[in-house]
């Protein structure tokens, strides 16, 4: 059987820091003002199902002072199965490798945004004009990646290309981590194959009761939240 990656995030570990969010712009050379990754905040509700989608925004907490809480929601590309973008792409730049990982093919896009569009959790950019990058890129891989010869990565976007998330394949492919669960200060990211049962991370979810965002929607996404037992209590 193939490896299926995931990715399960503890929302009990999550301190809402942005570590892997500033370390992923790092390694990709984001623009500024891009973020493939955001750290949002949910209200929970202990007696909604754990279908029930949350109400999130950025550093919004819930509850009346001085009793309010916090609950992190880092979300980005949820490398889904079954992807909206991926079916809605005309020219087949949105593709899925066996492995599960959702690419771009910056060669082959042509700026429709449809993908965008259709993404249910709004994780999408898009390279509307000349980025402003960070000086003398050097932290992150550097230079173009392909996957089966397609153009996945490559530092300074063309102008009206759609990007996201790519879960570092250009590690992943040489037996390392994504780089968001490598900076993990909390342990809150367990990085692993979902088709492998004894694995760290399906481990977690068949214990932790795992949830999959918007799973009423049927994307079957490889991105798993181990779900809060115990919101962030926020201090004065």
């Amino acid at each position: 059987m193939s490896k299926r990656w995931g990715i399960a995030i503890d929302q009990n570990r999550c301190i809402g820091c942005w570590t892997c969010a500033v370390a992923c712009k790092a390694i990709n050379n984001q623009p500024l003002g891009t973020y493939w990754n955001r750290i949002l905040t949910s209200r929970p509700n202990e007696n909604a199902p754990t279908t029930a989608p949350a109400t999130l925004a950025i550093d919004v907490p819930h509850g009346t002072f001085p009793d309010v809480q916090l609950a992190y929601q880092p979300t980005s590309c949820q490398h889904c199965q079954n992807a909206p973008c991926e079916k809605v792409c005309p020219v087949n730049a949105t593709f899925r490798r066996e492995d599960g990982a959702i690419l771009v093919d910056f060669e082959r896009c042509i700026g429709c945004r449809y993908c965008m569009a259709a993404c249910p959790y709004g994780v999408r950019t898009f390279t509307w004009g000349e980025g402003q990058y960070a000086p003398e890129f050097a932290v992150g891989y550097g230079k173009d990646y392909r996957s089966a010869g397609r153009l996945v990565f490559t530092p300074q976007r063309p102008i009206g290309v759609a990007e996201k998330c790519t879960l570092c394949v250009e590690r992943i492919d040489v037996g390392k981590q994504p780089m968001c669960v490598d900076a993990c200060p909390a342990g809150a990211r367990v990085f692993g194959d979902l088709n492998d049962p004894a694995s760290a991370i399906s481990v977690s979810i068949q214990q932790q009761g795992g949830r999959q965002l918007l799973s009423e929607l049927g994307t079957d996404a490889n991105v798993f939240y181990l779900p809060v037992s115990r919101p962030n209590k926020v201090r004065s």
